[in-house]
């Protein structure tokens, strides 16, 4: 009898509660491949929208019971024909689709990267998808020096990280957030605005020479204002409005994930200059609560699941 292991899946579409501990056969590394024994998982409004609509990602189809999750971090356990750039009992951390929240994921090399010595499980768990989402996007805008970034919803995963790689990269970032997570925000090096009517007169206060770039995470209204604010259409993105920015003509981008930019960005941590900030943990078998809380809204930073 094969071995198995535990993981949080549904078997339909619907509300968190469909989310349970479901058990699966142990996978196995495939040549090229290693697999890990997870020690956290970040948890996505990606992975909420898989749960609640049992829509699937461009080239994958829904499998029940489907695992949810993305991004990782743990334990090389098993080593595939033709690695050799890792060896079991190597920390890692990296990303795979629809595969995370369990107890082992099987993932090719070129996903994964060296967990740093002094980056706690959980925060590893959580830096990958909004991370290397953040680098893509404002990768795609053209931010850099001297430029001044609106950044939305900035508080959360993708917005905290796509504030200090602005600054890193000599951007003047602007946030939109709730008043409780300004002064978080100012930490992170990022002037921050309240979101709501009349953002866009509050942004122009602040800036009074104008918008250069704008990353849309938060919604409709906040990419309405972008286009208020930002003359060069080429240089406002959204992640999360895609109907309506093929409407407006803005990019819709989406994640360009490479183990060489995740490599950047724990070096950056490393140096101490990129953090992640994980607000609250829970243990695999309540990834329910996980996703009641990610669900609420307007939080700061990542929601993980920690494993074992």
């Amino acid at each position: 009898m094969k071995r198995q292991m535990k993981a949080a899946a549904f078997y339909s579409a619907g509300a968190p509660d469909v989310l349970q501990v479901v058990h699966f056969d142990l996978p196995e590394a495939g040549p090229g491949e290693v697999r890990v024994r997870v020690k956290a998982a970040g948890v996505q409004p990606f992975d909420v929208a898989v749960r609640k609509n049992g829509w699937a990602p461009s080239g994958r189809r829904i499998v029940y019971p489907q695992i949810l999750g993305n991004e990782f971090a743990g334990v090389i356990d098993q080593v595939g024909e033709g690695v050799t750039a890792f060896a079991a009992g190597d920390e890692v951390l990296g990303w795979a689709l629809l595969s995370c929240y369990a107890e082992y994921v099987t993932v090719p090399a070129d996903q994964i990267v060296r967990k740093p010595r002094n980056m706690p499980w959980e925060e590893a768990g959580a830096l990958t998808a909004g991370g290397l989402t953040a680098y893509t996007a404002l990768k795609e805008l053209g931010v850099g020096p001297g430029d001044t970034v609106l950044i939305h919803a900035a508080a959360g995963g993708v917005g905290s990280a796509a504030v200090q790689l602005a600054a890193l990269w000599g951007a003047t970032p602007i946030g939109t957030a709730s008043p409780q997570n300004h002064d978080y925000l100012r930490s992170l090096g990022a002037i921050p605005v309240a979101y709501g009517e009349g953002l866009a007169e509050r942004v122009r206060a602040l800036a009074p020479d104008g918008v250069d770039a704008a990353l849309d995470a938060a919604g409709e209204d906040a990419l309405r204002a972008s286009v208020d604010l930002v003359p060069d259409k080429n240089r406002i993105g959204t992640i999360v409005s895609f109907e309506l920015a093929a409407q407006l003509g803005v990019r819709m981008i989406r994640n360009q994930r490479s183990a060489q930019r995740l490599a950047e960005l724990t070096d950056w941590y490393e140096q101490g200059k990129f953090r992640v900030h994980v607000r609250q943990t829970f243990p695999l078998e309540q990834a329910a609560d996980a996703h009641r809380e990610i669900e609420q809204g307007h939080g700061r930073g990542k929601i993980v699941l920690t494993v074992g």
